[in-house]
């Protein structure tokens, strides 16, 4: 009988999956600069294997984020989380414009503009009602 992974591992995955993408690595480089094959980095991903402390230890490092970056927002995978008026739910960060966004504005290279960039976003998003109009 195969178990359901963890909802937990299965959002840490996808982080680590998020932030490789961001950085424009393949499964098989970051593999290599953890010691382990493409196909574990796969199963590291989809949360199959959980990933131990110090091997996300040496992920942080690889991908350049710390440890804690790997569980911003995994509290919306617990089965008793009630958020409390949040204005993103848990699974924006998973979306694949979400993704493009943060991708895109990271290879604005100039930090002036990506500040600019920012701003005009929150700009305009605070005209946005609870509805999204």
């Amino acid at each position: 009988m195969m178990k359901t992974p963890d909802p937990v591992d299965i959002h840490v995955g996808g982080r680590v999956r998020a932030r490789r993408k961001m950085m424009g690595l393949s499964q098989t480089q970051l593999g290599q600069e953890l010691g382990v094959t493409f196909q574990q980095v796969q199963k590291y991903e989809r949360g199959t294997n959980r990933i131990g402390s110090s091997r996300l230890f040496r992920v942080s490092n690889a991908l350049d984020v710390p440890v804690a970056y790997f569980f911003e927002g995994a509290e919306t995978k617990l089965p008793d989380y009630n958020p409390m008026g949040g204005a993103l739910d848990g699974d924006a960060f998973e979306k694949q414009e979400t993704q493009e966004l943060v991708e895109a504005y990271y290879r604005i290279a100039d930090p002036r503009i990506r500040k600019k960039v920012l701003g005009l976003a929150r700009l305009l998003s605070s005209g946005v009602d609870e509805y999204g109009m």
